[in-house]
């Protein structure tokens, strides 16, 4: 008689699951085509607004057209014209110290809001109220209101201000040199709340543990924020900072109202630029120009995009 030993880890195992292959006519049993059915209006709707306009830009890119006459195709020439103009050049000199100031400024400030605010332990509500304010104010009425602070004459707001403490007048966005920083400084007041409330919801995922165990080694409040805070906070940061880059890439609302570029297109950006070509610099439009102006930066960004998650990705995993 022969005895069978079996493992005792192989009575335990349990059976190998056969998985069915997937066929359509599974998939329909599993509700996939009510799924469908049910995402078919959201699909067409976003078809139709969004890769439509999206598929004739590019398409547009490639036409000499004024949307009213028959278009002709001219294949790379409004490239070649977009590279020919020496405002594009102005153009992408000024939106990249737009970008570097507003990062300079704008980025650290919402950070350091975010955590002094978290460190009150009452009112807490009503500070985030605060921070919040500007951002509910449309955005033309806060450029349209800041326009008048920037009264260049000695009776300005912010020029009375000045006043009181010794310092003359200033011109503020008549003058080419302090132009774009006062835009900077427009777009920082108004846009920094959204990011400080995005902060103060990251900084509720900090265990309270850490900050505990950071005061016990005796590190001071700078050493908790650098050894607790930031590193806890790192994805939001590399978020938040990629987002930012993107919307100042993108300016527009500011140098429209305020200078409409000026003075001596020293705050012309590419979006500005991009509708000069399209309203004001021919009859009929270089609409042309204007879309394949439009997708260069539109592949500028997704590459840039691509490039900033590829390198970052380690450090926000760790």
């Amino acid at each position: 008689m022969t005895v069978t030993m079996t493992r005792p880890e192989a009575a335990a195992r349990p059976p190998a699951v056969t998985r069915r292959r997937r066929t359509p006519r599974t998939w329909v049993q599993r509700g996939g085509l009510t799924t469908l059915l049910f995402l078919l209006p959201m699909l067409l709707i976003f078809g139709v607004f969004s890769w439509t306009p999206i598929v004739e830009s590019v398409v547009m890119s490639f036409q000499q057209t004024n949307l009213v006459t028959d278009p002709v195709f001219v294949g790379w020439d409004n490239f070649a014209a977009v590279f020919r103009d020496p405002t594009f050049y102005i153009a992408i000199r000024n939106t990249a110290y737009f970008a570097v100031l507003a990062l300079l400024f704008g980025y650290p400030l919402p950070l350091v809001a975010a955590v002094l605010m978290s460190e009150f332990r009452r009112m807490k509500g009503f500070y985030s109220v605060l921070a919040y304010l500007p951002v509910i104010i449309p955005p033309v009425v806060s450029v349209l209101l800041w326009k008048i602070f920037y009264d260049a004459g000695p009776n300005g707001v912010f020029n009375t201000i000045l006043s009181w403490v010794g310092i003359p007048p200033q011109p503020w966005i008549q003058d080419a040199a302090t132009a774009m920083p006062s835009l900077v400084l427009e777009a920082t007041w108004a846009a920094a709340g959204s990011t400080v409330i995005i902060y103060l919801a990251a900084l509720t995922s900090v265990a309270p543990e850490l900050y505990d165990a950071a005061e016990v080694d005796g590190a001071s409040i700078w050493g908790k924020i650098w050894h607790v805070t930031l590193p806890q906070l790192r994805g939001i940061l590399f978020i938040t900072l990629i987002l930012q880059i993107i919307a100042t890439a993108q300016v527009f609302l500011q140098p429209f109202l305020f200078t409409g570029g000026g003075p001596a297109n020293s705050t012309t950006t590419i979006l500005l630029l991009i509708y000069q070509y399209a309203f004001t610099n021919s009859l009929g439009g270089a609409y042309g120009k204007a879309t394949a102006l439009s997708l260069m930066l539109a592949v500028f960004l997704a590459v840039l995009s691509i490039v900033y998650f590829r390198v970052t990705r380690r450090w926000s995993d760790n």
